[in-house]
């Protein structure tokens, strides 16, 4: 993963509505109307942040009829975990990162 791609997804994290969407479908696939009913905020703002989830790749979408279903990229967010745990701020062999 490269940094643009680290710096869309910590740009689409940096919402708390689009974070706490994100803690929401890591307990699996969630339809867009149950999203909805989790949050104050109209249909339109909704599909705006899954717009930006979808587009930074941590989100992917199906539908079903009329309604949109939500679930998180796996790959996506395992290699974002991968660079993000690959972040140090260790100097000449000490760890400072207690």
């Amino acid at each position: 993963m490269n940094t643009i791609d680290v710096a869309l997804i910590c740009k689409a994290l940096s919402d708390s509505n689009r974070l706490q969407i994100v803690q929401m479908l890591s307990d699996g696939e969630k339809c867009g109307c149950m999203l909805l009913e989790q949050f104050e905020i109209t249909q339109p703002t909704l599909s705006h942040h899954m717009k930006v989830l979808c587009e930074c790749g941590l989100v992917e979408s199906r539908k079903e009829g009329k309604w949109s279903h939500y679930f998180l990229n796996c790959d996506t967010l395992k290699t974002f975990k991968e660079f993000i745990g690959g972040l140090s701020c260790c100097k000449e062999g000490r760890c400072e990162c207690k």
